[in-house]
């Protein structure tokens, strides 16, 4: 019974800490957006610009070459 009157001070500290805590990540805005990450999580970002897609290409391309040109063995 006498551990009861450290439980309750104990308690309701962590209480006021987690309070705290809410008001804290209210007012630095923690939750403006509620709905922007779970929708730009489903947007696609299929389209490159031009020009990353063209040095993609060339990458590619050079790679290609690389694979198809025939690879020596270490004993011949």
């Amino acid at each position: 019974m006498e551990v009861i009157y450290g439980l309750i001070p104990g308690m309701v500290i962590l209480g006021l800490i987690a309070v705290g805590v809410l008001f804290w990540a209210a007012r630095s805005g923690q939750f403006d957006d509620m709905e922007g990450d779970a929708q730009r999580i489903l947007m696609d970002d299929d389209e490159l610009p031009t020009q990353d897609s063209n040095e993609l290409n060339e990458v590619d391309s050079a790679s290609d070459k690389d694979s198809s040109s025939p690879q020596k063995k270490g004993g011949e």
